[in-house]
């Protein structure tokens, strides 16, 4: 066999064939043709660029789409609801009946069952609803950790050029490791991540060198990525919000798509430090829509509404000292870092803290973000949304002091 190999690149050597090896996925084949819209939950009816991005990517209108509703505590229900949706727009949408609270179904049998696996190839997407991401993997996988006969199906499909779209759950799903239990963002912080627990075992359509988290900005979750990162070794995070998508193509570029962004989280040069959760040289990126970064290349591009409006440091807008007393609150994290690109002001501060009933109530964390010489921002045309690159994060921890007096 390895003389058959070497025969065939000489062969494309002498004809003038490129010399080049495909990497390989996690299955062990070439790279996959297909795309992933990744969506952070919340995907809105009306939302039509989103919607009509999936079946596009499905085949155009009449796509065959197969519908999971896996994740749902009521799959029938949600999956029908699903189907309707996408059928609305165009696609021939259909329910998959593998799902572990799906009545009258055995979802072991029919996730091995050779007619569904076979009508999941023969699509060109597949949608998995949101709900909890582990009854995803659940179904999908063996308890030996192998693949389904269903599983294997969605693999195909993806391999051959078909979409793989999920939302919430669904967009969980896409990495190698996701969250499975995980305590509260600040708890999260505070005692870290326990593997088989908090962090659990993903499908891994993206790839194993980037991590997916969703419902990012609404809920404050790009804080919670940082720990689970570290425990598992990622340089990479992608974490995308509510009602928007991140579509990731087969060159492994990203498109966001939709109402609100994404977080590029990049620990290549981070440094973590003992004790309480202590880290420094994050770099964090926003990324709005029509904006793309390339997860290869780590290049940015500016969606066409913004590519000329880069943002001049000698003409700030902002001129005072930028604080934040909840930097886990909703969006605050992209306010706190849209004042800083756009100030005189070096650094902006947020912290977070715990309620005193709380588990460490004394111990808070201090969110220091600081611009850099490769700093950049751009504001679209209506001046009315940013796009910010490589901003420096550091976070360490902070000691509560009590109140001065206690209430008689």
């Amino acid at each position: 066999m390895f003389l058959v190999i070497r025969l065939v690149l000489a062969l494309m050597f002498l004809a003038g064939a490129p010399m080049c090896v495909a990497a390989t996925d996690a299955q062990g084949a070439l790279p996959p043709k297909g795309s992933l819209v990744i969506i952070g939950g919340n995907l809105r009816p009306s939302n039509a660029p989103v919607w009509e991005r999936i079946i596009q990517l499905a085949g155009g209108k009449g796509a065959r789409i197969a519908v999971f509703a896996s994740a749902s505590g009521y799959p029938e229900r949600f999956g029908k609801s699903l189907v309707e949706r996408l059928n609305a727009y165009g696609a021939r949408a259909f329910f998959v009946p593998v799902a572990m609270h799906l009545a009258g179904s055995d979802y072991k049998t029919a996730a091995d069952d050779a007619g569904v696996a076979e009508s999941i190839r023969n699509a060109g997407g597949v949608f998995f609803a949101g709900g909890d991401q582990t009854r995803i993997v659940r179904a999908l996988r063996h308890e030996d950790g192998s693949n389904t006969r269903v599983l294997d199906a969605v693999w195909d499909l993806y391999r051959r050029g078909g979409v793989i779209a999920g939302s919430s759950a669904g967009a969980a799903i896409m990495s190698s490791t996701m969250f499975g239990r995980p305590r509260t963002v600040l708890a999260s912080l505070k005692l870290g991540m326990d593997d088989g627990k908090e962090i659990t075992e993903g499908l891994g359509f993206v790839g194993d060198d980037v991590f997916i988290d969703q419902h990012l900005l609404v809920r404050g979750r790009f804080a919670r990525m940082l720990p689970a990162m570290l425990k598992k070794g990622y340089k990479l995070g992608l974490g995308i919000d509510e009602d928007t998508a991140m579509v990731v193509a087969p060159n492994r570029d990203v498109e966001i798509v939709g109402y609100k962004g994404a977080l590029v989280l990049d620990l290549g040069n981070a440094t973590s430090h003992d004790g309480a959760f202590n880290v420094s040289n994050v770099r964090v990126s926003y990324l709005d829509n029509g904006d793309r970064f390339n997860i290869a290349t780590h290049e940015f591009f500016p969606s066409e509404d913004r590519v000329d409006n880069r943002l001049d440091p000698s003409r700030p807008y902002y001129r005072e000292p930028l604080f934040s007393a909840d930097i886990l609150g909703n969006s605050t994290v992209v306010d706190l870092m849209t004042k800083l690109i756009d100030s005189d002001q070096p650094e902006a501060i947020g912290i977070t803290l715990g309620s005193p009933n709380g588990v460490q109530p004394d111990l808070g964390f201090e969110f220091r973000f600081a611009r850099t010489d490769d700093s950049v921002g751009y504001q679209s045309g209506s001046g009315e949304s940013y796009s910010i690159y490589n901003i420096r994060l550091d976070i360490r921890p902070i000691l509560i002091r009590r109140p001065l007096y206690q209430y008689q």
